[in-house]
């Protein structure tokens, strides 16, 4: 399995499928040997996305073309996980509750295809432990912050929230124990930013205008979670295609393009190919079309980060990623 094989959306495009496969081998040229890359700020996220990113092509930690890079982020990554639970590294990044969701996703994701009993039995303590960290580090409002609650002041925000929810059910997949009681209060915390629009906004604490990409990530969070029936989640999705659908370079004005379609490009993949396809046609030309030519994207953050965000993106219809299948 892995890249060099076309898969699902790939063989209806060419193009895509060689935009897939270069920017797979450009996350494998730049991975160091101690599994992460080299990237100054966020590495415990970045690497959590980028082995995302190739797990999404067929790859596990022992099979497929991208099975060493895999294992090594998975390295990298169980190294980041301290006694308290947290995955990543308060000192350097002051923003730690990225990585640490991100992380869970990932390795939850890793989980399910290690063969080996001693490697499985310690990942299963690491996300125990982190998804306890995760329970530890919610705000009273339900949310998640940059930074563990009792150190943040109990400041919370959309989108650290929607990682801690993605990991956390990641890992419930998974078999790892996941309190209901921390989902709740994460499901009631988005609905109570929801504003009259359908949207969400930032914080609990600054409500203020709508912000499309943390509706389409709540949405994707909320999917998840399996909540499709609350009488919110039309709303939301009313004011995500709205805003979003057509992929206009007024998107951008919202700023984290990436992240935005990260989520919403789940968001409409869950409705079914009639709306998915004409959708992914767009999205994937447009990912397609700027493409550099060392296999990597530019943006926000760094090329890793937006090269992974992409790959994601492009390979939702292999199917190989659990927490993103329909």
């Amino acid at each position: 399995m892995g890249a060099g094989r076309v898969t699902a959306a790939a063989s209806d495009n060419p193009r895509w499928s060689e935009a897939i496969n270069k920017g797979l081998e450009y996350l494998r040229k730049t991975q160091s040997s101690r599994g992460l890359w080299n990237t100054q700020i966020y590495p415990t996220a970045l690497a959590a996305l980028a082995g995302t990113a190739m797990i999404a092509s067929g790859s596990t930690t022992t099979q497929g073309l991208f099975s060493k890079e895999i294992a090594l982020a998975s390295d990298f990554i169980i190294s980041k996980s301290r006694e308290n639970g947290l995955i990543g590294d308060p000192l350097t990044d002051p923003r730690y509750t990225y990585g640490h969701g991100f992380s869970m996703l990932f390795l939850s994701q890793v989980l399910g295809e290690e063969g080996l009993l001693d490697r499985r039995e310690e990942i299963v303590d690491v996300l125990t432990r982190a998804v306890k960290f995760s329970a530890f580090a919610q705000t009273a409002a339900g949310g998640w912050g940059y930074v563990s609650a009792r150190e943040g002041n109990d400041f919370d925000e959309g989108s650290t929230t929607i990682t801690q929810v993605q990991g956390l059910r990641g890992c419930r997949n998974a078999g790892i124990p996941v309190s209901g009681e921390v989902i709740d209060k994460a499901k009631q915390y988005i609905y109570g930013c929801k504003n009259e629009d359908g949207g969400i906004s930032y914080s609990s604490r600054q409500r203020g205008s709508s912000r499309p990409a943390i509706t389409a990530a709540a949405l994707a969070a909320l999917y998840n979670a399996g909540d499709y029936d609350s009488e919110h989640v039309p709303e939301m999705l009313a004011y995500s295609k709205k805003q979003l659908h057509d992929i206009s370079d007024g998107a951008r004005a919202f700023g984290h393009w990436h992240y935005t379609y990260l989520y919403y490009s789940q968001v409409v993949y869950r409705q079914g190919d009639d709306l998915w396809k004409p959708f992914r046609t767009r999205l994937y030309d447009r990912i397609a079309g700027t493409q550099r030519p060392d296999g990597s994207w530019e943006g926000q953050i760094h090329p890793v980060y937006v090269t992974a965000c992409n790959l994601i993106m492009l390979q939702l219809d292999n199917g190989f990623l659990p927490i993103y299948q329909r």
